[in-house]
């Protein structure tokens, strides 16, 4: 009898659940929960044993291999598979003009992230290797968020570049913790406790705090980057400010940030999400 092709069967975390309800709720619509990370790269470098590297991590890591179904009751379920194949990509560039190099390759990291995924079809990642130059490359790395987030994404590139310099091999990497022993804690835990803490946090939230009109039938769209640079006299004050008062930038700026949608909003209690 032959090996199966799946080596678990795990539930869902709450944030994946939302995920995934978004997901199936549309599945003609933009998802925006596809995710891009766009990375240049200075150097010789090896493409084959970069995708040996992807490919080792995929191997590696068990909720890279996950599917996401529902059963037939309508719970949802992640199927985990034994092995998959990395989708990767390779495109020369390094022809073009110079001033047509970078529309052509945001064009084609724009293909990819419209490109959605079938969340039940694993890896929910694939990788374009764009050559733009001698010893020149961008790494354009799309994912769906239902399977890494901001705390993961740190390590698997350390991981990635520990295991492109072994020459493809993740052998050498530490133990890995499985994602399932945080499913078996999450199972563990009181959820009406914790449903009865956060009716105590959200407490008088009785509507979204809108800073906008609502347009009821809009698509979709992507998340957009807005950049501002602080100048060295506001970088000063802020160093200071956070000092004085034992606190971080990030808290900093998120109170300066909830202030200003009291003051759109008109109203002393707002709630965002970072």
């Amino acid at each position: 009898m032959g090996e199966s092709a799946l080596v678990g069967v795990w539930p869902l975390s709450p944030l994946q659940e939302g995920m995934l309800f978004h997901a199936v709720y549309d599945e003609h619509a933009t998802d925006v929960y596809v995710e891009q990370m766009d990375l240049g790269l200075e150097g010789p470098l090896d493409p084959a044993v970069l995708r040996a590297s992807w490919q080792a991590l995929l191997d590696r890591h068990e909720s890279l291999r996950a599917g996401f179904r529902l059963r037939s009751s309508g719970a949802p379920v992640q199927l985990v598979r034994r092995r998959v194949v990395l989708p990767w990509q390779e495109v020369d560039l390094s022809h073009l003009p110079e001033d047509e190099m970078p529309a052509r390759v945001e064009r084609l990291g724009a293909a990819e992230q419209a490109r959605r995924f079938d969340l039940a079809d694993p890896p929910l990642i694939r990788i374009l290797l764009v050559k733009v130059g001698e010893n020149l490359h961008r790494m354009v790395v799309t994912m769906h968020h239902i399977v890494l987030d901001g705390w993961s994404l740190p390590i698997l590139m350390q991981e990635l570049w520990s295991a492109y310099e072994a020459g493809g091999s993740a052998a050498g990497l530490p133990e890995v913790t499985p994602y399932s022993d945080y499913l078996k804690w999450l199972a563990r835990q009181d959820k009406e406790e914790a449903r009865d803490a956060w009716r105590e946090a959200l407490d008088g939230a009785d509507e979204p705090t809108l800073i906008a009109p609502v347009e009821r039938d809009a698509a979709p769209v992507h998340c957009q980057v807005v950049y501002a640079t602080a100048d060295a006299a506001l970088d000063e004050g802020l160093r200071d400010l956070v000092q004085a008062h034992g606190l971080t930038l990030n808290t900093v700026v998120q109170g300066a940030w909830g202030l200003l949608v009291g003051k759109l909003t008109g109203r002393r209690d707002v709630v965002f999400g970072a």
